[in-house]
């Protein structure tokens, strides 16, 4: 069945991207907020779509294929918003070039490993990665439109430094066993 409620939670991830792009679009504290509980929302929906398939034993095909886009759809959109409205810039800059070029990186391993019918389960330390990845971005999405005291920028800047330390040491576990898979290949 396609149109379980995992699968439309997905869904709903992925058709939200656009309005998180519109709100991060415009600069001031309204949207930035507005913004913030929109991630806040698809983020969750990131956690429940998950939850209630394995509850309901609802795992179906169309879901395992469509979480991980719209979780990489989410967290691109917010991160290519984020450098181009300045809201992130100077050197962190590279940690979001460097966390986006992961993802690209683990999918098309993923692809690979697909046709070899080798799965790639995610890892306790990539579900870390995650939850570090979304609080720097719902910090930076407030940023400076929250109490100065409060120094969010500088907060989320930290998260998003150690989200692309955990990036790097995952993304160099999987192509680990990556590369094991490849090298077990004949050549053709």
């Amino acid at each position: 069945m396609l149109l379980t409620l995992p699968n439309l939670l997905t869904l709903s991830r992925i058709l939200i991207v656009p309005v998180l792009v519109a709100l991060l679009f415009y600069q001031g504290p309204e949207a930035s907020w507005a913004a913030l509980a929109v991630f806040l929302a698809a983020s969750i929906t990131d956690w429940a779509d998950g939850y209630f398939a394995r509850q309901r034993k609802t795992v179906t095909p169309l879901g395992r294929f469509l979480d991980p886009i719209a979780d990489k759809f989410l967290v691109a959109a917010v991160m290519i918003m984020l450098v181009a409205s300045d809201r992130v810039t100077g050197l962190p800059v590279a940690a979001v070039l460097l966390i986006l070029c992961r993802e690209l990186l683990v999918s098309g391993l993923r692809e690979y490993l697909a046709e070899l019918r080798v799965g790639m389960p995610v890892s306790q330390l990539a579900k870390w990665k995650t939850t570090t990845q979304m609080i720097a971005l719902s910090v930076l999405i407030v940023g400076n439109a929250g109490p100065g005291w409060a120094h969010l920028q500088l907060i989320g800047e930290v998260f998003l430094w150690l989200a692309l330390a955990l990036t790097l040491i995952t993304g160099w576990d999987y192509m680990k066993r990556g590369l094991q898979h490849m090298q077990a290949q004949p050549e053709r």
